[in-house]
């Protein structure tokens, strides 16, 4: 040390330390903050415009792919079409969801689509709709017991739907859409729901997340035009009553699979149950079908077991008191129970019988009904 010069005290050097300490971490601090808002500012950008073009748009466009088009092609002619807004972030979507390859020809897209829709729906050259719901509706179910699943599966509301499937007016605008399926026989005075029965049993895909009661019903209907309704129209069907041929409308033919989706428990036993009615019906006006569902069915319960007292009930739909078909379906037929109504079997069976087990056992005579009786119920 030279004479004179002046020793740092330890203070002041800890002190410069620390400030340099300090301002390294500030810098840090500044870069890591700067990164992070860069990183959240790409982020947004890309979200925003991956967002539809217009959300609330109703304009659909013809847009034409051509055959081996690269992602940059469509993506820059979605641009120019008016149905993105940047090319460059749907062709990164393209590729990070390895999206690479398009049908050509001509598609239907909208500003309000998003990037999978639009995506989607080039790659497999059907328009996609994300499905948020399956509702799967199984056969012999009613209306009733189609509410209770709507409100167990969906965020929907039972009473909601039964109000819906009740009110006139609705159903008259219905029956515009569906002028031979739907006719004024679903408004008899007798009749518990006047779409009972017409609301296929199927698996339904829900492409809102907010369902529309409307639309679901819809999409039941258009399923029992395209499977029950279709059969129905593919031939002439009769039957005889009372020996006269009596030729069924569609309500009457759906009411009668529903008897026998009701009582059945397998395809075989469907065929010989249709010929058991059928044979009642041609027999004589004093024999009617008596078949325990639709005592439940006029008495709005479910149970196993129909009780001597439980057929006194007096209800069009009791068909232990009333002849003929009831009034209208009890349920929703599928299509096992539609086809034994085209293809019954060639019997001359006037009973059946369920044992424990659910086989049902028939019988030509009454006394062999009450034989298997014995042999099947009462022995047990």
């Amino acid at each position: 040390m030279k004479k004179g010069e002046i020793m740092p005290n330890n203070d002041d050097l800890r002190f410069s330390k620390n400030v340099s300490s300090y301002i390294s971490v500030f810098i840090v601090l500044i870069i890591v903050l700067l990164i992070i808002i860069g990183t959240l500012f790409s982020v947004f950008y890309i979200k925003q415009g991956m967002k539809p073009l217009d959300e609330d748009s109703s304009k659909v466009v013809q847009v034409e792919v051509p055959t081996g088009a690269s992602s940059s092609d469509v993506s820059q002619l979605l641009e120019d079409e008016g149905i993105i807004k940047n090319s460059t972030l749907f062709q990164l979507y393209l590729r990070l969801n390895s999206i690479s390859e398009y049908q050509a020809g001509q598609f239907e897209l909208s500003p309000s689509m998003d990037y999978e829709t639009i995506s989607k729906t080039l790659e497999t050259g059907v328009l996609y709709e994300e499905v948020f719901y399956k509702l799967t509706v199984p056969e012999g179910y009613t209306v009733d017991e189609i509410g209770d699943l709507l409100e167990e599966v969906l965020p929907v509301n039972k009473d909601d739907f039964i109000e819906l499937v009740q009110d006139e007016e609705y159903l008259k605008k219905l029956q515009k859409d569906y002028p031979d399926m739907l006719s004024d026989e679903i408004f008899a005075d007798d009749i518990k729901y006047p779409l009972e029965g017409y609301l296929y049993p199927a698996t339904y895909d829900i492409t809102k997340e907010q369902p529309d009661l409307n639309e679901i019903v819809r999409q039941m209907l258009d399923a029992t035009r395209a499977n029950s309704f279709s059969l129905y129209n593919s031939g002439d069907y009769t039957a005889t009553i009372e020996d006269e041929e009596k030729e069924f409308s569609f309500h009457e033919f759906l009411t009668f699979a529903s008897l026998v989706e009701k009582e059945a428990t397998s395809l075989a036993d469907r065929a010989k149950i249709t010929s058991v009615f059928l044979n009642r019906l041609a027999e004589n006006p004093s024999m009617p079908l008596q078949t325990d569902p639709t005592v439940l069915y006029a008495k709005g319960i479910h149970k196993d077991v129909v009780l001597y007292e439980d057929l006194e009930v007096d209800d069009p739909f009791n068909t232990y008191i009333h002849k003929g078909l009831t009034p209208g379906p009890i349920a929703s037929p599928g299509p096992e129970s539609v086809q034994s109504i085209l293809n019954p079997a060639n019997t001359d069976y006037f009973y059946f019988l369920a044992d424990k087990d659910g086989k049902n056992h028939f019988a030509e005579t009454y006394e062999e009904h009450q034989k298997n009786r014995e042999k099947y119920i009462e022995s047990d």
